[in-house]
């Protein structure tokens, strides 16, 4: 199910943003930068949504603003032949950061700090296990069945939704709902990963 086989296509969309980008002279550091701010704004808002649900488009707005972002600072990195390792690294740090702060934004919001923890230690698993394979000698691993891409997606949806869907289901709301699939598939995505990689260094 994972978006991020998709990448290439996107890179190729991104082409009239990333010249934008690189002619205002920003660099690739300071779009990552950009993102990570945006993800805080998107959890500030989540955490309103459970006082006005209004403010759950706000920060589905934001967090596809951040996907946005994610993709361009690799490709203008590309672009301006400044691609490294240190950029990499920063990336995926404030990568996972944003990750953090935008569930505990949703969790704080409807007041479900359990559904917080279990959502965001089976995203940071799916990540880990992603670089994790990179570090003993394989590619870095996308595959699975929710990668970022897949996560920012349901996350704009659902917070979409969740600005006119306030009634409960089965005791919890959509936003809780999609706590709930992020801690199971999630935990799931990471074994996946683990998995297919295990198998590659037999």
């Amino acid at each position: 199910m994972t978006l991020d086989r998709f990448r290439p296509l996107a890179d190729r969309a991104l082409n009239p943003f990333v010249r934008a980008a690189a002619a205002v002279g920003l660099t690739p550091n300071t779009v990552s930068v950009l993102a990570i701010v945006l993800a805080g704004g998107a959890a500030g808002a989540f955490y309103q949504g459970g006082e006005d649900p209004l403010f759950y488009a706000l920060g589905a707005v934001l967090v596809f603003l951040n996907g946005w972002l994610d993709l361009i600072d690799g490709a203008l990195a590309r672009r301006l032949e400044v691609a490294s390792e240190a950029g990499d690294l920063l990336d995926h740090v404030l990568d996972r950061y944003a990750d953090i702060v935008i569930l505990v934004g949703l969790a704080a919001g409807i007041g479900r700090y359990d559904l917080g923890l279990a959502a965001v230690t089976g995203v940071l698993m799916t990540s880990y296990l992603g670089t994790q394979a990179q570090a003993v000698g394989l590619d870095r691993v996308y595959g699975g069945l929710l990668g970022r891409a897949d996560r920012l997606v349901l996350i704009g949806v659902v917070g979409g939704a969740a600005a006119v869907v306030t009634e409960p289901i089965e005791s919890l709301t959509i936003v809780g709902w999609l706590l709930v699939v992020f801690a199971i598939v999630g935990h799931f995505t990471a074994l996946q990963r683990f998995y297919y990689a295990m198998g590659d260094l037999r």
